[in-house]
C-alpha cells in the first residue's frame, strides 16, 4: 500500500471530525448562524432556484451534508467524493462565517483571519484527499489482473 494511501486513511477521520461536529451543530441549532449565512444564502438561492429561500433550512441542509460526507469520508466510503462534497460545503461556510474584511474591531478581525486561514488549511487537506490517485481497481475485486476469477476446486 502506498504511503500516501496510509496517510490518507489516517488523515480522513481527523479532518472529517470538524465537519461532523460543526455539521451536527448547524443541523440541530441553525439559529446562531442564520444572520451571518444570509449574506451568502440570498445570492445563492436566487441563482439556484431548486434551493429554498429559508436561510435556516439552508444552514440545516449544509450541516446535514457535512455530517453525512464527513462520516462517509471518515469511514473510507467514497472517500474522494465525500471530500469533494465537503469542499462544496466549506467554501460558502467560510465566506459566510469568517468575513474578516468586514470586522472593524482589530481583535475580532484577527480571530476571523485565524478561522479563515484554518478553513483554508482544511480546504487543502480535502483537496488532497479528493484528488488522490487510485489504482483503478476495486480492492474488493475477486478477479486477478487478467480478469479471471480465482481457481476453484473441481474445475
Amino acid at each position: 500500500m502506498p504511503t500516501r494511501s496510509i496517510i490518507t486513511r489516517i488523515a480522513s477521520p481527523l479532518i472529517a471530525s470538524i465537519f461532523i461536529r460543526g455539521g451536527l451543530d448547524a443541523a440541530m441549532d441553525p439559529e446562531g448562524k442564520v444572520k451571518k449565512a444570509e449574506k451568502i444564502t440570498g445570492p445563492i438561492a436566487k441563482r439556484v432556484t431548486a434551493l429554498p429561500d429559508d436561510t435556516a433550512m439552508l444552514v440545516r441542509m449544509n450541516g446535514a451534508t457535512q455530517v453525512v460526507a464527513g462520516t462517509t469520508m471518515s469511514l473510507g466510503i467514497l472517500r474522494r467524493l465525500s471530500a469533494a462534497v465537503l469542499v462544496g460545503t466549506l467554501v460558502p461556510t467560510t465566506l459566510a462565517g469568517h468575513r474578516f474584511w468586514e470586522e472593524l474591531d482589530e481583535d475580532k478581525r484577527n480571530q476571523q483571519i485565524t478561522h479563515f486561514a484554518k478553513n483554508l488549511g482544511l480546504l487543502g487537506g480535502l483537496l488532497l484527499i479528493a484528488t488522490e490517485k487510485t489504482t483503478g481497481r476495486s480492492s474488493r475485486s475477486k478477479k486477478d489482473h487478467k480478469g479471471r476469477l480465482p481457481f476453484r476446486r473441481g474445475q
